[in-house]
């Protein structure tokens, strides 16, 4: 084995974008913000609007979290050294997780169990005392449990009960409300809403079965969202209890509970057939008192589904008692946030703040939630990402947006360094091609080298994107991409990205062309083409007067690219940040797969889905001209991975028939004639070939597949074949991504990252020297110098690996990969070798 050292992994960047789904977000009283992307819980603070984790556990989608103690109760917990978080998922599962404000670390606690059968849809939770929490849970099999759960007050054992299982009919409830009911015996109400378009409320104890109460009507569509106060004084009264709901009939209605006259005063089938029962509402009992309820307001503003509403969390007075303020926030698929509070002297409930997403892509938000302290607002949209607002006013409101994570909201399929390091380009399956960088202006003002931001969507498709090339020698930043279509498509830089980027990297090199009269590009109403926007025609844009430039069903509003000069928000970036489409390339028969450029920037090889020889084959691109320069044939199924050797004298590529092939390259130094040849083509493995790169400074590559295995092969240039060198040891998964680098080290010859299936991500030294006094080659060795912490890594397979070429580090022993994953995830992680 070779000599191993010590490599020390730090987390720099997450990328990635919320599940699109209700009830997916949670605030907890620490301040983080818990959401599901994918398979994983991510967590994010929204004071360095950064991801800070994500945590491996789910098998399926994570589709609700919701924080031990959530925001609403983070009066109850000051001074709390661990706090705890739950989440459900779309095959039933609830997992329990805890997370030390001491060590800052988190630790995976337990499965529930007796999980749902089908896909959780909400949870909800109360804490009863500093050792104790109910919390309910429902989902789509029509059931909704009960459960308690024991805190170990120092270091024992959870314990987590399940109370009591309620049927909901035939009918799904998607929301549920747990608060304590006002009086001097502990009962709990839990109310539920959903598809039948009426709010049920139970009564229990926290030891004891939950019983049917009363039904709310009202609603005329489903009920999405329901959410207790605490108790409030209301007209002199001081025991009312108020439940929001909202729902997809546009409505909010307020209802409050009244605390009314003992058990021993209170005649229930008296009451029921009273006038008073109709036009106030229904009365129940829970244990020695009666309670009236009836329906306090009737809030209409919103135009299209309201999908959360959320009461205020409530504060702390100096004398210690408790303060519930009058202030809901509601969230809609209108694209608005709302603030609503009543009026002093009417008491009629106005809306008093509006935020919202004004961008005509937008497809609204799925939920809204308060901070802790009430003031900041975040939502959450269609398009995964996340709107948060702060209120700066000192004696005024005034609600400013703030920065916030991104990333996309799908499978992300390929990454790319940009030329020199100074960017990070990524495809998905969400149909976007974004751009991330370290916004050094920032970091310098933080004293921090590594704050990373979104800070441009090149592509905003209508089919899912698959892969990327980054063109690479002189000139402007260019790039090649590839989605379900048969289209190959370039895009250039635009002169606002060019500007932005030295803004945020203080280093734009000078082979970038300076004479670039493109500012932006605008999307067409009706295609998919990107059309460039020139500096004249963005000049008449602002002089053109009347309704030209408004958002209608006709046309669409032009963009209006600019110089960023601090990190931008969603609304920024889905439109404004734009790269005009340069040429598109035709040739493929069915969708792209695969895409590479080689070294100097020349040539750009293309493959498509296949399962015919003819089909397969890898077309050729000359880079300025693009025009095809050659069609390679060789394999008879889906070319999956294509990559240039670093003397561009090969090409490699590997195919789903488990076959390898290797084409030699020449280029006529006096006339720009390309001649191929196909060298070799073998089985490397058993099973589909998933990965190959090459070794960064000779002619050996790694090959890795769905058979376990990852193969290293040297190129014999006398006799023109691939002789296979080792064969590393056996992995516990499919390997996906492979990514080759040099090693300071001379003794060695570089080190291999090897991504998964199952998210994990393994560095493995190489030493492949041929020994000194005998020319033919030595055994081959190699060694595991690192396993990823399966918390750092993707919790589904790794798409694409890729070392950063980066000038600054030639000296130093740290390096950077970035990584991308079926889990929406872009990581870059930074590697110390010790």
């Amino acid at each position: 084995m070779v000599e191993s050292r010590a490599v020390d992994v730090e987390r720099v960047f997450i990328g990635g974008g919320c599940n699109r789904i209700v009830n997916n977000v949670s605030w907890g009283a620490c301040g983080l913000i818990s959401f599901g992307s994918q398979n994983a819980v991510s967590i994010f603070c929204p004071q360095t609007a950064k991801i800070l984790t994500t945590l491996p556990g789910h098998k399926a989608s994570v589709n609700c979290t919701h924080w031990l103690p959530s925001s609403k109760f983070a009066f109850k917990a000051t001074g709390w050294e661990k706090h705890y978080l739950l989440s459900g998922d779309a095959e039933g599962v609830i997992i329990l997780w805890e997370f030390s404000l001491v060590e800052y670390k988190w630790k995976y606690v337990s499965q529930l169990p007796q999980s749902h059968k089908k896909g959780v849809t909400c949870i909800t939770a109360i804490l009863t005392s500093k050792n104790e929490a109910i919390f309910a849970s429902t989902s789509s099999d029509c059931v909704v449990n009960v459960w308690k759960i024991d805190l170990p007050a120092f270091g024992g054992d959870f314990t987590i009960t399940c109370l009591d299982t309620l049927s909901a009919g035939l009918k799904p409830m998607v929301t549920l409300s747990l608060a304590e009911l006002p009086g001097s015996t502990p009962h709990l109400i839990l109310a539920m809403g959903g598809l039948d378009n009426k709010i049920h409320l139970y009564c229990g104890e926290t030891k004891g079965q939950f019983v049917r109460a009363c039904e709310l009507k009202g609603h005329t569509d489903w009920i999405r969202s329901l959410d207790f106060s605490l108790p409030v004084s209301i007209n002199g009264e001081p025991h009312n209890l108020l439940l929001v709901s909202s729902s997809q009939d546009k409505g909010i209605r307020i209802w409050k509970m009244a605390l009314c006259d003992s058990i021993s005063n209170f005649d229930e089938k008296k009451a029921q057939n009273t006038l008073a029962y109709y036009i106030k509402g229904p009365v129940f009992i829970a244990g020695s008192f009666s309670y009236q309820v009836s329906l306090e307001s009737l809030v209409i503003g919103h135009e299209d589904w309201v999908y959360s509403v959320e009461w205020q969390p409530p504060s702390l007075m100096e004398n210690h008692s408790c303060y519930q303020p009058q202030s809901i926030l509601s969230a809609s698929i209108d694209k608005t946030m709302m603030i609503w509070q009543p009026e002093r002297t009417t008491g009629i409930w106005v809306n008093v703040v509006t935020v919202g997403e004004l961008s005509h892509s937008a497809l609204g938000f799925y939920g809204g939630h308060w901070s802790p302290n009430g003031d900041s607002i975040l939502a959450h949209g269609y398009g995964g990402s996340f709107h948060l607002w702060k209120n700066v006013g000192s004696e005024f409101d005034d609600w400013k947006p703030q920065k916030v994570p991104s990333g996309h909201f799908a499978a992300v399929t390929d990454i790319g360094w940009g030329r020199y390091g100074e960017y990070l380009m990524s495809v998905s399956h969400d149909q976007t091609t974004r751009i991330f960088a370290s916004w050094f202006n920032e970091a310098k003002l933080k004293e921090d080298h590594d704050t990373w931001h979104e800070i441009a969507r090149p592509q905003v498709h209508g089919h899912d994107i698959n892969c990327l090339a980054i063109i690479q020698g002189k000139g402007n930043y260019r790039f090649v991409s590839g989605a379900d279509e048969k289209v190959t498509r370039v895009f250039e830089a635009p002169l606002s990205f060019l500007k932005t980027l030295n803004h945020a990297t203080s280093n734009l090199h000078d082979d970038l062309q300076v004479d670039v009269q493109v500012l932006g590009a605008n999307m067409s109403a009706l295609g998919l083409s990107q059309k460039p926007i020139y500096a004249q025609a963005l000049s008449d844009t602002k002089d053109r007067g009347g309704n030209e430039g408004f958002d209608t069903l006709e046309s669409i509003p032009d963009a209006v690219p600019s110089v960023l000069t601090e990190p931008p928000i969603e609304e920024q970036l889905a439109w404004h940040t734009l790269w005009p489409e340069s040429h598109k390339l035709y040739g493929h028969g069915n969708e792209l797969f695969s895409l590479c450029c080689d070294h100097q920037g020349k040539l750009v090889a293309s493959s498509c889905k296949a399962q015919s020889m003819s089909v397969a084959e890898i077309w050729l691109w000359e880079v300025g001209s693009w025009k095809a320069v050659g069609r390679l044939q060789s394999h008879s199924l889906t070319v999956t991975r294509m990559e240039f050797s670093h003397d561009d004298k090969y090409l490699l590529a590997v195919s789903r028939d488990r076959q390898l092939s290797l084409f030699s390259i020449d280029r006529t130094e006096d006339s720009d004639q390309i001649s191929y040849q196909l060298l070799t083509r073998q089985e490397a493995h058993k099973r589909i070939v998933w990965a190959c790169c090459w070794n960064p400074s000779g002619h050996r590559f790694a090959t890795g597949s769905r058979d376990k295995t990852v193969k290293i092969w040297e190129v014999q240039k006398e006799k023109s074949l691939v002789q296979q060198l080792t064969t590393l040891p056996a992995f516990k998964s499919s390997v996906t991504a492979l990514s080759w680098t040099w090693s300071h080290r001379q003794n060695e010859d570089g080190v291999l990252a090897i991504g998964m299936e199952t998210g994990l991500i393994e560095l493995w030294g190489l030493s492949l020297r041929k020994h000194e006094q005998d020319s033919s080659f030595a055994v081959p060795k190699a060694s595991l110098l690192i396993q990823f912490d399966p918390f750092m890594c993707h919790v589904s397979s790794v798409s694409r690996l890729a070392w950063r070429n980066s000038e600054n580090n030639s000296e130093s022993d740290d390096m950077q990969l970035a990584s991308c994953g079926a889990d929406h995830c872009v990581r870059i992680f930074k590697l110390s070798f010790i």
